[in-house]
């Protein structure tokens, strides 16, 4: 269980930092500008494990589907994605599917990604989706479903 999880938190960490990526990273061009920088930020506050901004930025009711069949809440999936020596050394992303309305966006697509649980090297290689809302004028993510492919 511990594996898919920790593709979730990973699975946006496509900006910035120190990590390698691959052919494609994250492109929020075309979306509303406030989602585009919500996602960006997501993308930052996973990718360098910051508590605070995943806080922010996941809503209170906010649900983690894995691959198990088990879901995770907003208080379990900051607790896993914030875990000592755990960290992504390389992300790619394919396959995008970016879709915004007025108050609500599906971003998904395709990840592979290497890195660290806990100090125990691991790869991984699965779908995923976010659901984001856009609530009292911010966006959250409300839902994210990730599922390993072999």
């Amino acid at each position: 269980m511990r594996s898919a999880i920790w593709v979730i938190g990973m699975v946006m960490a496509l900006t910035g930092a120190s990590a390698q990526t691959g052919p494609q990273g994250a492109d929020y061009r075309g979306l509303p500008r406030d989602l585009a920088a919500a996602a960006t930020a997501y993308d930052l506050a996973q990718f360098k494990a910051n508590r605070a901004e995943l806080e922010r930025l996941l809503a209170d009711d906010y649900i983690l589907a894995g691959s198990n069949g088990k879901n995770q809440t907003k208080a379990q999936y900051i607790a896993e994605a914030t875990a000592p020596g755990s960290r992504t050394t390389y992300v790619a992303l394919s396959l995008t599917v970016r879709r915004a309305w007025s108050d609500g966006a599906v971003l998904g697509g395709m990840v592979d990604a290497k890195g660290f649980d806990r100090g125990k090297p691991i790869t991984a290689h699965a779908r995923f989706v976010d659901v984001w809302a856009k609530r009292d004028g911010r966006w959250r993510v409300v839902f994210t479903q990730a599922n390993m492919v072999k």
